[in-house]
């Protein structure tokens, strides 16, 4: 009996916590969280073919920009001329709702954006072939899946003992939040040795992420989120996370040693 009531006691004082915990996550995520990206309508597409605005200026725009020179949502770049250049980020979110149109299997249950299948294959045959033994650990990603991954994130680190808003600072600068991952358009890639298939920074010794870092730009990619690039791409060094920007866009990048978002400043 006595053991029962220090049990009640316990839990009136305990569960309160879990709660409290609980639902301010939840409030961070709901709010933290991108809401669908303005992506025009029908009928603003119509309207704007029907005076002289439409396709025939658009292909003229700039990478990321409509013809008239304001920015282009993601999910209307990623269906255009340089779609490869397509940024996404906090500030350039991709809506909840954002499917690839075309999505091709590479095996282990990774997929990607079907427009860089072919030379991402390419890629990790040519390293195959000397030697290297390379593994796609993940492609695309849904909305629902980048939501887990951040929960997950938050919830591990709630469970070191840090609050909620301490738990969301910390993940955040790791696990990017659903909207504004780039695995969500299909274009990006962890990629890790066979041998080592850990999403470490120690990722960055090994052999065959060196001659993937060396090599990476001939096939299209880039090293997304380099090592000093924090402060720029806001997401700690990944020596994993490849991007596909096209061979011309990649080798002016690892020419010149800068980020995505710099190049595209630049453009």
């Amino acid at each position: 009996m006595l053991q029962k009531k220090r049990i009640i006691r316990r839990l009136k004082y305990f569960l309160p916590g879990i709660f409290c915990g609980a639902a301010a996550m939840f409030l961070i995520l709901y709010f933290a969280f991108p809401g669908p990206s303005a992506a025009p309508s029908e009928g603003t597409a119509t309207a704007a073919a029907s005076d002289g605005t439409g396709d025939s200026d658009a292909a003229q725009a700039a990478p990321g920009q409509n013809a008239d020179g304001t920015v282009a949502c993601p999910e209307e770049q990623l269906k255009s001329d340089g779609w490869e250049l397509t940024l996404i980020s906090r500030e350039h979110p991709l809506s909840h709702s954002y499917v690839p149109e075309s999505l091709s299997d590479i095996g282990s249950d990774c997929t990607v954006d079907s427009r860089i299948a072919g030379s991402l294959e390419e890629m990790l045959s040519d390293a195959r072939s000397e030697g290297f033994e390379l593994s796609v650990i993940s492609g695309y990603r849904s909305y629902e899946r980048q939501t887990d991954l951040f929960a997950e994130g938050m919830t591990e680190r709630i469970s070191q003992g840090l609050s909620p808003a301490e738990a969301y600072n910390e993940t955040v600068r790791s696990v990017t939040l659903p909207g504004t991952s780039e695995h969500a358009a299909g274009l990006a890639v962890d990629i890790t040795a066979s041998s080592y298939p850990v999403l470490e920074e120690s990722q960055a010794d090994m052999p065959e992420q060196q001659w993937l870092m060396a090599h990476c730009y001939e096939y299209g990619f880039i090293l997304r989120y380099p090592e000093g690039s924090e402060d720029i791409t806001g997401i700690t060094y990944e020596p994993w996370h490849y991007r596909y920007v096209g061979t011309e866009a990649a080798a002016k990048i690892h020419s010149l040693g800068i980020t995505l978002e710099e190049y595209l400043q630049d453009d």
